[in-house]
């Protein structure tokens, strides 16, 4: 075998880049920055207006769900497999509507190619050129069966197809979402990953994962993430108004998880008060910063508690702060 020319790139390693004390994210506890992962869950379970919530978050600016935060706002390109061209414009109009958000100038591009096989080195080289030219932010992929012809029991060529995937991210500095069918009747809860169809190497690959349930009329978001500790599950619900042409995906309630989380649940609530309170004795909204010195709490837990919040509508975000409603100005 031939040498290769040139060794392998190093580092020392206090000269690396110190990124232990905070996740960056996308969307706030949702995605991480330039994450690859699964949005994951059975049939039917919402799994494509969550991704498409995702993308207009990326791409406006606003909270995914109403509830987690944008961080990193650029656009975002996505691909529907399974949805007519004239069905994605729609869904994506009705989320813009409720959000508020100029659709006309929404940065979502579309890719509008009747089939993209990522299996073949034609499409992986055309959908890297098509991100090197567009730059997004977010790449949502819906859903992965439509995506390859290869065998998703077979780890050897699943991973081949993640690793594309993955250096995709890396080269681009981007996250990457895809959609991926659960078995009906998987596993629950932090498990859930375990309910994805095909290899394991699916849930293992991802640095962000999120994955819908359907229980009855209750749908389930459960999350988890490489380099952060994973959220309570959320319930979610699709809200369809015909009449305002403004059907979206939003949170519903927390979803306690046994009486450990019971307890975290009035701790959390104390807080919540807390945060009201001090919001009250503020002419002007407050930076995150503030509220965490003021209140002497740890990050995590606050940013915890404003995402609540905010679902709830008991208090605005307004860029990186925050206030009680009625101190927000009435727009002139």
């Amino acid at each position: 075998m031939d040498r290769p020319q040139d060794p392998l790139p190093v580092a020392r390693a206090a000269s690396l880049a110190d990124t232990h004390n905070e996740c960056r994210w996308l969307l706030d506890r949702l995605w991480a920055r330039a994450a690859v992962g699964v949005i994951g869950g059975a049939p039917k379970s919402c799994k494509s207006w969550l991704g498409l919530d995702m993308a207009v978050s990326v791409a406006s600016g606003t909270p995914c769900l109403g509830a987690f935060a944008a961080h990193d706002q650029g656009s975002a390109l996505i691909y529907l497999a399974e949805d007519a061209l004239g069905v994605v414009r729609e869904r994506l109009r009705a989320i813009c509507r409720h959000r508020h958000v100029d659709f006309a100038t929404l940065a979502v591009d579309v890719i509008t190619a009747p089939s993209l096989r990522l299996d073949l080195e034609r499409d992986q080289l055309r959908l890297c050129d098509t991100v090197a030219q567009l730059k997004p932010r977010l790449l949502l992929l819906d859903p992965f069966v439509r995506l390859h012809r290869i065998d998703e029991n077979n780890a050897g060529e699943v991973a081949a197809l993640l690793a594309y995937l993955r250096e995709l991210q890396r080269q681009h500095d981007l996250a990457v979402a895809v959609v991926h069918h659960a078995r009906k009747n998987g596993p629950t809860g932090a498990q859930a990953g375990v309910g994805l169809r095909g290899s394991s190497d699916f849930h293992a690959w991802g640095d962000s994962n999120l994955y819908l349930r359907r229980s009855r009329d209750q749908l389930t978001l459960t999350l988890e993430h490489r380099a952060a500790p994973a959220p309570e599950p959320v319930g979610v619900m699709l809200v369809a108004d015909n009449i305002a042409e403004t059907t979206h995906l939003e949170v519903s309630a927390g979803i306690a998880m046994g009486s450990a989380s019971a307890r975290v649940q009035t701790d959390d609530s104390a807080l919540d008060g807390e945060i009201l309170e001090a919001l009250k004795t503020k002419a002007e909204p407050v930076a995150r910063s503030a509220l965490r010195a003021e209140l002497r709490v740890r990050n995590e837990r606050l940013g915890d508690a404003l995402t609540r919040l905010v679902a709830a509508g008991a208090i605005t975000r307004i860029a990186d702060r925050w206030a009680l409603p009625s101190a927000v100005p009435a727009p002139s």
